[in-house]
């Protein structure tokens, strides 16, 4: 069994990534799980499926025709398994009243570092069943705290099974089966939280896997502006000649320039990413926006970088 956590700062399309990432691990014969634990139903949004629940169900197809299971989860149901599990507490009624008391609420939003935990520990339930589960894990300024289970453990009781299942719980997240990979895109923002994360997370001693550079563009209209850009004059003749408006030049030259500093930018920031020390996955811009074709298509190019083959 494995488990591959996925985080990245917020709009880099981490969710996006687990999911290709779900589609080429999906062998026949493999059971693939993909999981979020945010609550923000982003699985449901890229693969074009219901929203998803507590139960899981198979949300779409892998490549070489295995198929990928969906699951949503939810802190508070978590904290009413754990109840039944550890304590023989529960039923359907019994957490109705620990909803309504109140106990619920704060055991998974006040008291610290419960919450995590109930999370981190139904993601480990499900990694025992799975041949390969996928975390779309919270974003890279709270990942460290996120997996580091073995710091809530002061928030719990000292003994006892909900204990001990954190101490299992952390010790998968600390082995050789787990891989957190961080996604990023080739901007400032992104790249700095990413060598801030991979230095966390090294820190904390997590076991990493790849930087995954996402949305990457074509540069090929840049490496042929980058040799030089024509004068105005020169511009506006051809436009002329062309039966276009020759005022047309100056913003023509200005969104060369543009792209060319763009271009510098990210074969800057390229060069950082490269220079972390991890392995680096490269996934194209969708110009045409995400759906599940474009997921599958993503998978097809980890594939043919070598990962999950």
């Amino acid at each position: 069994m494995s488990l591959h956590v996925l985080t990245g700062k917020g709009g880099t399309g981490k969710t996006t990534v687990a999911a290709a990432m779900a589609v080429a691990l999906a062998a026949p014969g493999r059971r693939v799980l993909l999981v979020e634990v945010e609550g923000r139903q982003g699985i449901s949004q890229v693969l074009d499926v219901a929203p998803l629940g507590t139960e899981e169900r198979t949300v779409t197809a892998g490549l070489a025709g295995g198929e990928v299971t969906g699951l949503s989860v939810e802190p508070s149901a978590a904290f009413v398994e754990y109840l039944r599990r550890f304590y023989r507490i529960g039923g359907s009624a019994t957490g109705g009243l620990l909803r309504r008391a109140g106990v619920v609420e704060f055991a998974t939003t006040v008291a610290p570092g419960v919450r995590d935990v109930l999370l981190t520990g139904k993601v480990y339930d499900e990694v025992r069943r799975y041949d390969e589960v996928v975390l779309d894990a919270p974003p890279t300024g709270r990942i460290g705290r996120f997996l580091d289970v073995s710091r809530h453990l002061a928030d719990l009781a000292r003994v006892g099974p909900v204990h001990r299942h954190a101490r299992v719980v952390r010790d998968l997240l600390h082995s050789p089966a787990t891989r957190v990979h961080v996604v990023t895109t080739l901007e400032p923002m992104p790249v700095q939280e990413t060598t801030e994360a991979l230095a966390e997370l090294r820190e904390s001693g997590l076991p990493l896997g790849s930087v995954v550079v996402n949305r990457v563009r074509s540069l090929q209209d840049a490496a042929v502006l980058i040799d030089g850009l024509p004068t105005e004059a020169l511009v506006a003749r051809e436009l002329a000649a062309a039966r276009l408006d020759p005022a047309l030049a100056s913003s023509l030259l200005a969104g060369g320039r543009e792209a060319i500093a763009r271009w510098e930018q990210e074969h800057t920031l390229g060069a950082e990413v490269a220079g972390l020390g991890r392995p680096v996955l490269h996934l194209d811009e969708m110009a045409e926006g995400i759906g599940p074709g474009e997921v599958h298509a993503l998978a097809h190019q980890l594939r043919e970088q070598g990962w999950g083959g």
